[in-house]
């Protein structure tokens, strides 16, 4: 299993509206990179969902139910999507302040590369993640 961070606009898609549907297909995604990474992503791999814009904390924790495949939201071009479904919400705030503030984390992909809507998580950074947004860990 490996860990990932997914970051929504909450005023786009909120925790609450996942919360609400169970699950759903995280499409919508048009970086090269971050789509790379929506390809490398496996069945029971888990994902931190983090609200950007005035939030920017980790809000909750999702699971991959489905593997890379088509976007059907793209008019054009090569994108991906994968299907995720809710786990737990986070008890605990943990901002991107706090994680820059954090030893542990200053190597994060979301300490270094703010802006990139998918990212990959170290096991490390990870349970460091879960631990201190109250998700266990």
């Amino acid at each position: 299993m490996k860990y990932w961070l997914l970051k929504t606009e909450p005023s786009t898609y909120s925790w609450e509206d996942f919360v609400r549907d169970k699950q759903t297909a995280w499409t919508g995604v048009r970086n090269f990179q971050a789509r790379n990474f929506l390809r490398a992503m496996r069945v029971g791999d888990r994902a931190l969902i983090y609200h950007s814009g005035e939030e920017k904390r980790i809000v909750g924790l999702a699971e991959i139910i489905r593997a890379s495949y088509p976007d059907p939201t793209a008019q054009e071009g090569d994108w991906s999507a994968v299907d995720i479904k809710v786990v737990a919400p986070a008890t605990k705030p943990f901002t991107l302040a706090d994680a820059k503030n954090c030893a542990t984390l200053k190597d994060m992909v979301l300490v270094r590369n703010t802006r990139l809507s998918v990212q990959p998580v170290t096991a490390a950074e990870g349970k460091e993640c879960l631990k201190r947004a109250g998700l266990g860990g």
